[in-house]
């Protein structure tokens, strides 16, 4: 049969097969068609279409004329579709049209769905009122009823379901548009009180319903139904079940709130929605200015991943820039820990490559070759990933689907009703709306708007700056300026680029409506590259707060108030214009440079104190412009004051970057202890001399303490312990070195020690106000608990800690913890609790590409396996750390436990001979390390795996007695190990003689019961 498309949710509308349009002519082929498509598949009879068309004005020959229109309308399908015209039949009393694809039948199968996107789809399907063309007529009007009755039923239900999913942010714009149209809709109503609610807009609910009410009894002399009553009531008792979900139970997103309405784009959002769970790399692409961010936005907004939605944002970033894959880290809250040596594309991979999220890529024009590579490998290796990418250029990468976005509908027409039907008018009418209050679009507007829409291509951003100067100059004056400017621009200057062949005139010209002074300082706004506080405005651009509002007045310059402090922001358009005309761009910049190289340096103050979660989110926001300051005049000096924070925040390499270019000798000399510092913590080996030079000539004790500090990452205890600062005058520093101690003793097994500088250190960083360096002294406050057996005291410790570190946003640390509660809930026999916090940690040690937390992490993981009978996958993770930890050019501080937990796993296996060897391993190793702790374990996994009952019950005897010397108690896990092996012993020895041999062993040092072997 010949395929031919009718559309009836719109203006009529007949389509090819291809998809080419058919053009009927006449308005009464036109209601003919309609006639038949409302009778579709059935015969009508000639004297009711007769009846339907001409009513009581027909023509003298009525059945002639239907003849005509009839041929008319075949002539018009075969022409378009060759053999089209035997879908309309002669059927005696009439006529029939044979129709298999109407969309009014499709919208009737999606509507019966209850699913966001098929519901979405459905609606998608609507170009307007049904029969638009021919809806006054009487044939249709039942139809057209039962059709608009489906989409408002359709429309709510969406609502419903979309609610339910969680969107009532989003809900509220939309149904606020609808709402308006259908007033007295209960149901309608119903939902937006709901979203209203569930959004935090209580009293915009009750307005709601109060207004509701009020028509009710004025238009229909009725109340609002019971249904719509009792949710009026549990608003007002502020029912629970009408909130949104808690926090945790959402889905993480990092978009912005959207700051105003989204106009004209509805069809392209419903298409939008549909294609990111359905292809995994999507490009918007088109000009500047045409919206690709907001609708990106948008769309990524209505999406249900189970890891949530991420924007990464990177415009900051200059020209060819190659650090979009650190850009990714950074948004995505994944900082740099000690010993890393991925590449900053694969930590990016590594991170995400089991995650199932949407990844919003912006603004990749000016780094697409970047972003490409770290897309493909996405595609490649992380398959659950899906990239939402906007571009002035495709990323030209296989299985991308580019998505042209289009400037907004145009009016075609100049009068009231085809003004109001373009999405191009409707955006400039509430933008100038919004700048004047009594600003209407009507019949005395509509034909200056529908011109200044034509002329400015319908690009949204084009719009909104034309509409901030209608309460300057009105629509007729926006208009008549523009002549001149866009006369220029359609001459196709070949020294202009294309893509700003419209836009640019669009700034051009409100560029000229500034007295030079503000031109001056919108310029001097663009060495900022994302965005500034007032202060940082004044100073840089040397203006005052009267012409800044001069400027956000005109819509040139965006005044963020969403986050702490206000800032100032150019669109980035109107960044790019104004850079291209600073004629002082050397001063400005090294004002710029200037101002930020003291506020790092107040930071690196502030960051060691009370102010310190300030202070990190202050530089936070301000990263892009420190980043411009280092490469615009701020140089060393700068990189060593932003050496402390790029440490909390884990961003080592970038640390590294930034210290590598020269200074003056003094900055030379302050910059040594850093660049020592950060090689070490990134596993890079640096000579003992290097390190000790580096230390000796540094003038600030807080870099010299990070060298030395550094050191303990290579287990180098002794050198470590050389170089810490002694004589300091600086409460901070002393309490820094005091936690280096600490983690040296610890690692000692040195209580006394451990217990002094422990204490010490957190009662000073307590004193100081530094919740980091708490942190850090508290987790060895804690692990001196873990070794005394005060293993209650131990948890609550690393739970606050955990809470610290993640409050902090110090992610590395925040793996530490898990791992420690990991390791407490194993030793007090919790074994699912231990997996589940160790899997949580090792998962995000992976995502942070942590090697150290990822060590500690996968030891709890061997030991909750193995505790818990899981041998095979004990096995698996206990040698692998075992390898690691052999690897190292000295042994691992946690060698000597692995291998004792690795002998356990082995002798349960059944091999206690191999068991033996690593138990033996593992004591040689402690001893080598003086370590007198981590021999007591070994000796006890010895006695469990000898073939001698009487030489094991010696080896008990003495792991008891240095257990006692060392003040280090069995954890309930490990007594569990002894009192296995002792119940062994007494079935083989008897108890007499086993207490009689026990009783020897403690007599013996641990290296004569490792000799009994």
């Amino acid at each position: 049969m010949t395929a031919v498309q009718f559309g009836v949710l719109g203006p009529l509308a007949v389509t090819t097969d291809a998809g080419e349009p058919v053009v009927v002519p006449g308005a009464k082929v036109r209601a003919l068609l309609a006639d038949l498509l409302v009778n579709r598949n059935q015969v009508v009879s000639a004297d009711r279409l007769v009846d339907d068309l001409w009513g009581d004005a027909a023509p003298v020959n009525p059945t002639g004329a239907l003849q005509v229109r009839v041929s008319q309308l075949r002539k018009a399908l075969n022409d378009a579709e060759p053999g089209a015209r035997e879908l309309v039949e002669s059927r005696p009393p009439g006529y029939l049209l044979r129709v298999d694809a109407l969309d009014a039948v499709r919208f009737d199968e999606l509507a019966r769905s209850t699913d966001v996107e098929r519901l979405t789809e459905a609606l998608a399907l609507w170009r307007g009122d049904a029969y638009a063309d021919v809806a006054d007529a009487e044939f249709v009007r039942a139809e057209v009823s039962r059709l608009t009755e489906q989409r408002l039923a359709v429309q709510e239900r969406l609502a419903e379901a979309r609610l339910a999913r969680g969107e009532h942010d989003l809900l509220v714009a939309d149904l606020a548009e609808l709402v308006a149209r259908h007033p007295l809709r209960e149901g309608l109503r119903a939902v937006q009180l709901r979203a209203l609610y569930a959004a935090g807009r209580q009293s915009e609910a009750l307005d709601s319903y109060a207004e509701l009410r009020d028509r009710l009894a004025e238009e229909l002399g009725l109340d609002p139904g019971p249904e719509l009553v009792a949710l009026h009531r549990r608003i007002l008792e502020q029912d629970a079940g009408l909130s949104a979900p808690p926090k945790a139970a959402t889905i993480r997103t990092g978009l912005p709130p959207p700051l105003d309405e989204l106009v004209g784009r509805a069809e392209a959002l419903a298409e939008l929605r549909t294609l990111p769970p359905r292809q995994r790399l999507v490009t918007l692409v088109g000009p500047g200015g045409v919206g690709k961010t907001r609708l990106a936005t948008e769309t990524a907004r209505a999406q249900s991943f189970p890891d949530g939605v991420q924007l990464v944002e990177l415009a900051p970033l200059p020209a060819g820039d190659v650090r979009v894959a650190e850009q990714v880290l950074g948004a995505l809250g994944i900082h740099e820990a000690s010993g890393t040596s991925l590449s900053p594309v694969d930590r990016v991979v590594t991170a995400l490559r089991h995650r199932q999220l949407l990844l919003v890529l912006d603004n990749c024009e000016h780094v697409v070759e970047s972003v490409a590579a770290l897309v493909a490998r996405l595609l490649r290796d992380a398959p659950e990933v899906r990239v939402l990418a906007t571009s002035r250029e495709p990323l030209g990468l296989t299985g991308e689907l580019l998505w042209e976005v289009p400037p907004l509908s145009l009016p075609e027409e100049a009068d009231l009703d085809a003004v109001r039907g373009s999405a191009a008018a409707r955006l400039f009418a509430a933008r100038a709306a919004a700048q004047q209050r009594g600003f209407r679009l009507d019949e005395r507007t509509a034909p200056a708007v529908a011109q200044l829409c034509r002329r400015l291509d319908g690009l949204p951003l084009a719009l909104e700056l034309a509409a901030t100067r209608v309460r300057a100059l009105g629509v007729r004056g926006v208009v008549d300026r523009l002549d001149d400017r866009f006369q220029l621009l359609t001459t196709a200057q070949r020294d202009v680029p294309p893509r700003q062949r419209t836009l640019t005139a669009v700034i051009g010209w409100s560029w000229d409506l500034l007295e030079e002074p503000d031109r001056r300082v919108l310029a001097r706004l663009a060495v900022f590259p994302d965005g500034c506080p007032p202060e940082a405005a004044e100073e840089v651009c040397r203006t005052d707060l009267d012409a800044l509002a001069r400027l956000v007045d005109r819509s040139l310059v965006v005044l963020d108030d969403s986050g702490a402090s206000p800032r100032y922001r150019l669109l980035e358009s109107v960044a790019a214009f104004c850079l291209e005309r600073l004629g002082d761009a050397d001063e400005v910049h090294a004002r710029h440079a200037a101002y930020y190289t003291r506020l790092a340096e107040t930071a690196d103050a502030g960051l060691r104190g009370a102010d310190q979660q300030r202070w990190l989110a202050l530089l936070d926001v301000e990263l892009a412009n420190l980043r411009s300051a280092l490469v615009h005049g701020g140089g060393l000096r700068l990189a060593v004051a932003l050496c402390w924070y790029w440490f909390l925040r884990g961003r080592l390499t970038e640390a590294r970057r930034a210290l590598s270019v020269s200074g003056d000798p003094e900055q030379e000399a302050r910059a040594a202890s850093w660049r020592v510092g950060f090689a070490l913590l990134q596993g890079e080996a640096v000579a003992s001399d290097v390190v000790r030079a580096a230390v000796a000539a540094a003038p600030d004790g807080h870099a010299a303490w990070f060298a030395a500090n550094a050191v303990i990452e290579h287990s180098d205890l002794a050198l470590a312990s050389e170089l810490l600062p002694t004589a300091v005058g600086d409460p901070w520093i002393e309490a820094a070195v005091l936690s280096s101690l600490a983690h040296i003793a610890h690692a000692n097994g040195d209580q006394a020690t451990l217990e002094a500088t422990a204490t010490r250190s957190a009662r000073l960083f307590a004193d100081i106000g530094d919740r980091w360096g708490r942190l850090r002294a508290t987790e060895w406050v804690g692990g001196l608990a873990d070794m005394r057996g005060e293993h209650e005291r131990a948890i609550a410790l690393h739970r606050e800690g955990l809470r610290w570190a993640e409050e902090l946003e110090l992610w590395p640390q925040v793996c530490a913890e898990l791992s420690w509660l990991a390791w407490l809930a194993v030793q007090t026999r919790d074994y699912a609790q231990g997996r589940e916090l160790a899997e949580r940690a090792y998962d995000l040690a992976a995502e942070q590409g942590s090697p150290g937390a990822r060590v500690f992490a996968e030891m709890s993981l061997g030991l909750a396996a193995r505790r818990d009978g899981k041998l095979d996958l004990a096995v698996t993770h206990l040698t692998h750390l075992a390898d690691l930890g052999r690897s190292e050019d000295s042994p691992a501080l946690y060698l000597p436990m692995v291998l004792v937990e690795l002998g356990y796993a082995v002798e349960q296996g059944g091999d206690p001979d191999a068991a033996l060897a690593l138990h033996i391993e593992a004591f040689e190793v402690a001893v080598a390390m003086a370590a007198p702790r981590d021999a007591v374990n070994p000796l006890e996994g010895m006695a469990a795996a000898v073939r001698s009952p009487e030489v094991a019950a010696r080896l008990l005897g003495a792991a008891a007695a240095a257990r006692l010397a060392a003040q280090s108690p069995a954890a309930p896990a490990e007594r569990d190990e002894i009192d296995r092996v002792t119940e062994r012993l007494r079935a083989e020895l008897g108890s007499e003689r086993f207490e009689a041999l026990l009783a020897e062993g403690t007599k013996l040092s641990p290296s004569e019961a490792r000799a009994q072997l």
